[in-house]
């Protein structure tokens, strides 16, 4: 495994973590003893009230099932170990159909009529990018956990942060210059024609351009499709790499289409783990997906040299060596991203713990308190790996997994550092008022 070193200047801070919490005012240490919570140290034993937006619905859902049961085992920990400021943290969760315009109206509910602390847990770029004005107009801060370039780009406003999950615009660095090197120079890209795949479209290139490698055609595709064949045709004959990035209900006709067109020849596959979330890649129709490579920003088999910090994480959320439910070998989780609602929940409570926070009225120092964070550890909080923040962007920095799939499992055969992905930030939401 790549060792984890200091963040580069991009990304440096006058402000450490450590004084951060002095000059915030950190709480008091709380018991932690298995079984012990001393939530009546608190000045208020009221819960901390989390809104989390959840697709429970729509083309999100598989997403939405494994986000929720990340989000409570998370919160479980917490609240085992004391909770937050000594309060118990409660979940009120709202569907918003991976619906943009539904998702505004679930942050006004959570703000409006549940009276939430924080909105936390949206994945589809999509419905951030419709959500995220809502949080910024009513003040409440919104904890996303989706991927997309939206948060880091500065077209948000400050009270949208992105501290538990990278995003796309790095990860493509990360693994440009792998797949340049490993795979092929001359890449077709197959992505949704939608914010996330825009960004996949608008930040893969000139990563792998910096590496010699090429871009010969970039193939969008809507992201209520159902079948794929007709797209197929329009891969150039002299592609070495077919980049695929595909996500929803759809993707395994995706893939088992891909197979069928190509006959078990064609370009090699470097996909994002997205087209085979929640998917099995044992299902019939996928043998041709053996050798091929992916992306995993957590791998979803557990490897060989996994942390116990990993291994604690997957017990508490119910996983079992393959990456599926402990319950239900049938039921694969979406690993590779979950696991930011994980690290996200324990972020937020560092925060407010180092804010003091109290209530509403203290949701502007919340935001600085995030913002004053700059390393996360890898241990228990952060079970992915080691991880950098930038304050100014709202986004963190961290390591990316490049798997093979070899006799129907994903190994792992390479990782990058955290400085793979980092690049020169184009906003600074701190200069913008609370």
């Amino acid at each position: 495994m790549t060792d984890i070193r200091k963040p580069s200047s991009l990304l440096t801070s006058t402000i450490s973590r450590r004084n951060a919490l002095k000059g915030l005012g950190a709480a008091a240490a709380i018991g932690t003893a298995p079984g012990f919570v001393r939530y009546a140290q608190a000045q208020s034993s009221a819960p901390i009230k989390i809104g989390f937006q959840a697709h429970r619905t729509g083309i999100g859902a598989a997403y939405g099932r494994w986000y929720e049961r990340t989000t409570a085992a998370a919160v479980k920990a917490i609240n085992d170990a004391g909770g937050i400021n000594g309060r118990p943290v409660e979940i009120i969760t709202e569907d918003d159909g991976t619906d943009a315009a539904r998702g505004a109206e679930v942050v006004e509910k959570f703000a409006n009529q549940h009276r939430t602390d924080i909105v936390y847990g949206t994945l589809f770029s999509h419905v951030v990018v419709g959500s995220a004005p809502a949080a910024g107009e009513l003040k409440i801060p919104y904890y996303v956990v989706s991927e997309g370039y939206h948060v880091a780009s500065g077209k948000m406003n400050r009270y949208v942060l992105q501290p538990g999950i990278t995003d796309v615009r790095a990860q493509c660095r990360s693994v440009a210059p792998w797949i340049t090197s490993n795979v092929g120079k001359k890449i077709t890209m197959i992505y949704p024609d939608y914010a996330f795949g825009h960004d996949h479209r608008d930040f893969f290139g000139p990563a792998a351009a910096e590496q010699g490698g090429e871009v010969v055609a970039q193939i969008p595709i809507p992201p209520t499709e159902s079948s794929f064949t007709r797209y197929f045709p329009q891969i150039p004959a002299d592609t070495d790499v077919i980049y695929h990035v595909m996500v929803g209900p759809a993707v395994l006709t995706f893939v088992k289409e891909l197979g069928e067109f190509y006959g078990g020849s064609g370009p090699k596959l470097f996909g994002f783990i997205d087209s085979l979330e929640a998917v099995n890649i044992n299902s019939p129709g996928l043998e041709f997906l053996e050798g091929s490579h992916f992306w995993e920003g957590m791998p979803r088999y557990l490897q060989e040299d996994a942390t116990d910090a990993e291994k604690a994480y997957r017990e508490a959320v119910g996983l079992d060596e393959t990456g599926a439910s402990v319950n239900d070998a049938n039921d694969v989780s979406t690993a590779a991203h979950m696991f930011g609602c994980w690290e996200t929940l324990h972020i937020i409570k560092d925060a407010m713990e180092a804010a003091d926070y109290r209530g509403p009225e203290d949701r502007a120092k919340l935001i600085e308190a995030t913002e004053a964070m700059t390393e996360f550890p890898e241990g228990p909080a952060h079970p992915q790996g080691a991880k950098v923040f930038n304050g100014k962007i709202h986004q963190v920095f961290g390591s990316q997994s490049i798997s093979v799939v070899e006799n129907g499992r994903l190994n792992v055969v390479h990782r990058t550092s955290i400085e793979d992905g980092m690049y020169e930030p184009e906003a600074d939401y701190t200069t913008q008022p609370l």
